[in-house]
């Protein structure tokens, strides 16, 4: 099966050669700008020894650090069922414990096990460069409290190949419906390219498909064949904006993200709180510790020159309430002005 014969970059050896260039090419700290465009990060895993367990065009790569076993197991067995999966751990302490229950379903890849807490980014960056040495159409991208919907991974693919033929440039990633499990409620697919705010707008006059500018990583599924273009995501920003840079870098090169309704994903963003802003969707909570990257991200994507205008406008109203609300009522006021003020000034070391 030639499955690259499609992509528009050069056959299978070709298209092997630039993603191990890009691997084993991009490991330094601190990259200039252009470096993310087009070039992998993640190094020093000897990934060739794991090989795919079944003939699937997909592959889901599952972040796991200190992960809850009951709902991370229940997710990996859906997996199971419908496609390869790798898990990357953090540096969980506990990990080695689990990796008997993990690895015993016959889907699984294996698991990569850093020595500690290196960032979401560059544990997505060390999975995804794994998958594509096997060469499959589809990376699947999770949390490791995610929750799906049945035949989610079929469903996922299905919306693709259905819309596929709409884009101009290609689809470089679709994202699923996501639905807060507490509240219900769904959180809509969002446009930026507008001073004013604009959700849910179908694509190719349907009504299960949207045009998105953004999609959150977990129950993310990128189009492998636009990676060399597009490239992976930025470890320098750690955690946090990691899939909003990453979406604004595609939809500046003119790449398509596509929601569906045909796939749902149960999903908790931030963690609970009494804060109206959080329980109205506008911002999402999280400790002190973790305002430092939101800070600092954000501000750095202000001034790129690829992120849209309107969302640089909406996105300075909003981080602006959210750090006045915290600092006003939050009895932890001290530690966020110490992780807001950090970030906001640390910026400038992201180039």
């Amino acid at each position: 099966m030639a499955r690259h014969s499609r992509c528009g970059c050069g056959g299978r050896s070709e298209h092997r050669h630039l993603f191990d260039s890009l691997f084993h090419g991009a490991c330094l700290a601190g990259a200039q700008e252009d470096r993310y465009f087009g070039r992998h990060s993640g190094c020093g895993e000897d990934l060739n020894a794991m090989s795919p367990a079944g003939k699937t065009d997909s592959c889901a790569i599952v972040v796991t650090y200190h992960p809850d076993i009951t709902p991370l197991l229940t997710m990996l067995g859906q997996l199971n069922r419908e496609t390869n999966f790798l898990v990357v751990d953090n540096g969980s302490p506990s990990i080695g414990r689990l990796e008997e229950s993990i690895t015993v379903y016959d889907n699984c890849l294996g698991i990569i096990k850093r020595e500690q807490n290196e960032g979401l980014a560059r544990a997505l960056n060390i999975g995804i460069a794994r998958a594509t040495q096997h060469d499959y159409d589809y990376i699947f991208l999770f949390d490791q409290d995610s929750s799906l919907c049945e035949s989610y991974v079929e469903r996922m693919v299905a919306a693709y190949r259905e819309v596929r033929d709409h884009s101009r440039k290609g689809i470089a990633a679709m994202g699923p419906r996501i639905i807060n499990p507490q509240t219900s409620r769904q959180t809509p697919f969002k446009l930026f390219n507008r001073l004013w705010f604009r959700t849910n707008r179908t694509y190719a006059r349907s009504e299960s498909h949207f045009v998105a500018d953004f999609l959150i990583t977990s129950g993310t599924m990128l189009v492998a064949k636009h990676l060399p273009s597009i490239g992976l995501m930025r470890e320098d920003y750690f955690i946090d904006n990691v899939d909003l840079e990453w979406c604004f870098r595609a939809r500046s090169m003119g790449f398509d993200l596509v929601g569906t309704n045909n796939a749902i994903l149960y999903h908790l963003i931030g963690e609970r709180s009494l804060n109206p802003l959080v329980r109205a969707g506008i911002m999402a909570q999280h400790k002190p510790s973790r305002t430092y990257y939101s800070s600092r991200n954000r501000i750095h994507l202000y001034t790129r020159r690829y992120s849209p205008i309107g969302w640089k406008v909406r996105d300075i109203v909003r981080f602006t309430l959210k750090a006045a609300w915290l600092l006003i009522s939050s009895p932890q006021r001290a530690e966020y002005w110490k992780h807001i003020s950090a970030g906001i000034r640390d910026y400038r070391q992201l180039q």
